[in-house]
């Protein structure tokens, strides 16, 4: 038989059958044990399980909205407690074998924890309730605008654990907690930094929540592949109106959302809002606002609501004619005047040190109806008073807001021409500034840093003072525990605060130190509430022949001693300042009366007596305007906001336009203030403005003129604080 030479012929030879021999027993073995692995315990279990998760994804069971109910109240309830967890600390005791360990327990961070959500049946104040709600209405938001409940769980966990975790380093750092200005940090660009900031000792709390985060992320997204409702409503982007079903989805997907973001949003809104529906809704749970710190508030009504509740603060309406031009017009008009003003004065403000002295609740209670004294407590400064301009401060609250009235002298701005529902300026209004005015920067653009100082003998947090006066360009802040604390800290007999003779050795130590004028702000505590039995060989518990009832009569006295105390230590102070060879003026003044005259503040018509606390401006012997007395038509009544415009006055000093525009308001419009209800420190109130004699004189009443210089004060503060800043463009702060 013939071959085909064309086509290959089959190898028949030894070598080729070897070759197939060996690939046939190459192959054998290897197939053995391929079925072998693949039959193995632990390849079988996990096909089973791949089998397994293939069959639930195919499948992907929905999970019930009760579910979806249970883990919100759970992650809520947890969100609650971590963040209440932030402000508190483990106690610390000088000897802790003398404390019972029931008071331990009740005072470690477990037992503060506890009594937070306890006090719910045991006080009936609902704080913990109130904050899961506010924290549940944030995460409603998320779960019906991302429309993915596993989703919105993570973002929602991920949001408040970071933000309990920063809140406990900032209370360890600096006694504050998170508040909605600190976001600016990282609008700022300064989010990279934040790494930076925080301390060793809280890097394992940093890395545990970031681990314990990750986990819980990847659990979540596990769970939002396994769950067959994909979304917590059914929502159809493409072919919206395919049928009636999908028209329904989406409609209440859209309601949903919509009603979420409109609460919380109204809620927030209206939270600093006296008498607003969330304002009386927390009020009923429980909440109870302190303005004057954020770490109280934040403690005591939760951290949540604290944020939130400074989260909007509607500072003012904005005026009609607010433009440019009519800024510009105002700027020259006020330039011109101001220039014609300095024209007739000789010295310039730089020239004195000016020390602005916050003396804390000091008023003559002689004044006040029901008190009477067989024994002047303030024979000092009464004398002062004669001899020098002075006369009586319109303050705004009873017992509190000192940092309003602080506010008021330091800016020149009126509490009674923001909005109502602006209830702290240094909380709600200074942290969202990004350059305030205030008057110490006169000084600093002569002499720089150093320019101006202040002294607080007590904690910095309170009203934000410390990162405040850094808006306010003071050089340093010192106080209890600022780095380097104030130095004089002394205490009279068992008093809780600082003497003032104290806090002025702490001012004569820094003009002292100074070679050249200084603008030196104090605010004081000696007289501070509350008022107990704190001062030995109190005379005053028998010159009051008041007909009181004896508690308040005891709280009173105890008072008295301290203002009595004060007048004796405020004339040794300015003393001393009179034996120095260097021109200084001191503007001191009372914030207002202590919240202790129940009798007299039960009487309607004693309002405008118990807002109204003492001042004076004097200077040394070696100033120019020592000795000097402003016309009473002047000086007799005023309000805090333009004590800087009559200290120019009385200083003969030349003054920019915005100090010529206050100067002119004061003369119609004496003093202005938004008075709260009488015995209250914060709430609603309605601007009062008091006529050159001390009455009351209502807006409909003012003069056309008086009325114009409001509406450009008006104006002028709207640029300041919130407007555009137009004045800034005409050298409206500089001496012209």
């Amino acid at each position: 038989m013939e071959t085909d030479p064309k086509s290959p012929a089959k190898s028949t030879s030894p070598s080729n059958q070897n070759d197939d021999s060996r690939d046939d027993k190459l192959s054998l073995p290897f197939a053995f044990g391929l079925a072998a692995f693949m039959s193995s315990k632990p390849i079988a279990a996990l096909t089973k399980v791949a089998s397994f998760l293939y069959s639930l994804l195919k499948k992907r069971p929905r999970c019930p909205y009760t579910l979806y109910a249970l883990v919100m109240a759970l992650v809520d309830s947890a969100a609650v407690l971590f963040l209440q967890w932030s402000m508190y600390k483990e106690p610390t005791y000088a000897d802790p074998d003398a404390i019972d360990t029931t008071t331990k327990l009740l005072n470690s961070v477990s037992g503060q924890l506890t009594k937070f959500v306890s006090q719910m049946w045991m006080e009936q104040k609902y704080i913990w309730l109130l904050n899961f709600l506010a924290l549940g209405m944030v995460y409603l938001v998320l779960v019906f605008v991302l429309n993915r409940f596993w989703v919105a769980t993570a973002i929602f966990s991920i949001v408040t654990s970071v933000f309990a975790v920063a809140n406990s380093i900032k209370v360890d750092l600096r006694n504050e907690p998170i508040i909605p200005s600190d976001l600016g940090f990282f609008s700022s660009g300064n989010g990279g930094e934040i790494m930076s900031f925080i301390p060793k000792n809280s890097r394992p709390l940093v890395n545990g929540t970031i681990t314990m985060l990750i986990w819980l992320t990847i659990i979540c997204l596990a769970l939002q592949l396994i769950d067959g409702r994909r979304c917590v409503i059914s929502f159809h982007w493409r072919r919206p109106f395919r049928n009636v079903k999908t028209i329904i989805g989406n409609c209440t997907r859209i309601i949903a959302a919509a009603l979420s973001i409109f609460l919380l949003w109204s809620f927030t809104w209206n939270l600093g809002v006296n008498d607003s529906w969330s304002y009386n809704w927390a009020k009923s749970l429980g909440d109870n606002p302190a303005l004057w710190s954020t770490a109280y508030d934040a403690t005591n009504n939760g951290p949540a609501m604290n944020f939130l509740r400074l989260a909007h603060a509607k500072i003012m309406d904005k005026p009609e004619n607010y433009n440019e031009a009519t800024m510009a017009a105002l700027a020259k008009r006020y330039k011109k005047s101001a220039k014609a003003t300095n024209e007739s004065r000789a010295n310039n403000l730089t020239d004195n040190t000016v020390i602005m002295i916050l003396s804390e609740s000091f008023s003559d209670p002689t004044r006040v109806p029901g008190v009477e004294l067989t024994e002047d407590p303030m024979p000092n400064i009464r004398a002062i008073k004669d001899i020098t301009t002075s006369g009586l401060m319109l303050s705004p609250a009873i017992g509190g807001g000192t940092a309003n009235i602080e506010h008021q002298a330091l800016t020149g701005l009126s509490l009674a021409l923001f909005d109502d529902s602006m209830q702290s300026p240094y909380q709600e209004l200074v942290p969202h500034q990004k350059e305030p005015y205030t008057f110490n920067q006169i000084w600093n653009s002569k002499y720089g840093k150093n320019g101006s100082v202040a002294f607080h003998p007590y904690y910095k947090d309170m009203y934000l003072r410390d990162s405040n006066y850094k808006k306010f360009k003071f050089g340093k802040l010192y106080t209890l525990d600022s780095s380097p604390a104030i130095t004089h800290q002394d205490h009279i007999d068992n008093s809780l605060y600082v003497s003032d003779k104290a806090a002025y050795q702490n001012v004569l130590d820094a003009l002292n130190n100074s070679d050249h004028s200084q603008f030196i702000q104090l605010v004081t505590m000696q007289n501070h509430a509350p008022y107990d039995d704190y001062y030995a060989n109190n005379q005053f518990r028998e010159a009051d022949v008041s007909r009181l009832a004896d508690d308040e009569k005891w709280a009173i006295d105890s008072y008295i001693k301290g203002i009595n105390l004060t007048d004796q230590a405020t004339e040794d102070f300015l003393n001393q300042l009179n034996s120095m060879d260097k021109p200084i003026t001191v503007i001191f003044y009372g914030d207002h009366l202590p919240g202790i005259y129940t009798t007299a503040a039960a009487n309607t018509n004693n309002a405008i007596a118990l807002h109204e606390t003492d001042y004076f401006i004097w200077s040394n012997q070696v100033s120019a305007s020592a000795g000097i007395k402003l016309d009473q038509q002047t000086s007799n009544y005023t309000s805090s906001n333009y004590f800087m415009a009559l200290a120019a006055e009385y200083m003969n000093a030349k003054i920019s336009p915005y100090l010529e525009m206050l100067t002119q308001t004061q003369t119609q419009i004496p003093a202005i203030s938004r008075l709260v209800s009488s015995n209250n420190s914060w709430g609603d109130g309605s601007a009062t403005y008091l006529d050159a004699n001390g009455n009351r004189i209502k807006r409909k009443d003012l003069s056309q003129k008086a009325k114009q210089l409001l509406d450009d004060y008006r104006l002028v503060q709207y640029d300041m604080t919130k407007g555009k800043g137009y004045l800034n463009d005409y050298d409206f702060f500089a001496v012209q």
